[in-house]
């Protein structure tokens, strides 16, 4: 029987995983902080906090085959040069030694694209620098580096998906596209640069589909998470303004780019489509009507 652990379960991410890891026959397990667990069926559900309980006894009671490690704080504003990142990588390490410790076969832990070097613009695995320029990002990076060195010696497979810029569902409602589609539906005056920028962008239920295929698979190393289409910033606020069709609301140009701000970062998804043997379900289009009609819900109070 194949058991899974899943942190941050009922994250923007980890609420996605949970049924497609069902349907690959897993037995799942899933953390949870709060005295709430999630709402997926088939589910086990485990209340625990990762920064300040000790995992050993979850991971031991369990005894997972296969780790799907995505919690992190990732709160916009404060995340990036938090000293969270500090306690959540002590926290990821000490998780991935208790997981080795009673036989763990297979883990997969969430990186991000903060590990390149952005003047690159094209992040390719096996040749962009790793150079990355906020704490959060060293901390991702070191969690790579150490966890995959620490398991090549306890021979457990290891692979770190390298995660660009999701959006969909149950997303901070202070990240971007959460505050196009609410600025238009409440018609505020929303300022906005010209756009240009081109970004990597990718559904969130994509995400999850790409993680669950590179923990069934036995690809190791860093897999670049993403599209692998680059999409400008004003195609995405053109494509909300359609489907919540008020156009007024946005005013271009009134905002002027910040000056390290790099003109693209776009994904190589060569791994992920050819060794992992994955590719994604929903277009741009598709996925931002999903998400405009869930903030839609969100804001009649259904759903």
């Amino acid at each position: 029987m194949k058991r899974v652990l899943v942190t941050g379960g009922t994250g923007f991410v980890g609420r996605h995983v949970l049924t497609p890891l069902h349907q690959s026959h897993y037995e799942v397990h899933a953390i949870t902080s709060s005295s709430q667990s999630g709402e997926k069926d088939n589910v086990q559900w485990h209340q625990h906090d990762l920064l300040h309980d000790d995992v050993q006894p979850l991971v031991h009671r369990i005894r997972p085959t296969h780790l799907l490690h995505l919690a992190w704080d990732t709160t916009p504003g404060k995340y990036s040069d938090s000293d969270e990142n500090l306690r959540w990588l002590k926290a990821s390490l000490s998780l991935l030694e208790a997981f080795a410790a009673q036989g763990g076969e297979r883990v997969v832990m969430a990186g991000s694209c903060a590990e390149y070097d952005w003047e690159y613009g094209v992040c390719i695995e096996s040749k962009t620098p790793c150079s990355p320029t906020t704490l959060y990002g060293h901390c991702k990076h070191a969690m790579q580096k150490i966890g995959g060195s620490f398991c090549q010696e306890k021979q457990v497979s290891f692979a770190q998906g390298r995660v660009f810029f999701l959006y969909g569902e149950h997303e901070h409602s202070a990240r971007f596209i959460p505050q196009v589609i609410n600025g238009l539906f409440d018609k505020k005056p929303t300022p906005c640069t010209e756009g240009r920028q081109l970004r990597d962008f990718l559904y969130v239920k994509d995400a999850a589909s790409a993680f669950v295929s590179l923990l069934n698979s036995d690809v190791e190393g860093a897999v670049n998470i993403a599209s692998g289409k680059p999409c400008s910033l004003r195609q995405i606020v053109e494509l909300v303004m359609q489907y919540t069709e008020n156009s007024n609301s946005i005013k271009f140009g009134e905002l002027e780019m910040a000056g390290n701000e790099p003109d693209l970062i776009l994904a190589n998804t060569r791994r992920l489509n050819h060794k992992v043997k994955w590719q994604p379900e929903y277009s741009l289009e598709q996925g931002l009507k999903e998400t405009v009609d869930w903030w839609k819900k969100q804001k009649m109070g259904v759903g």
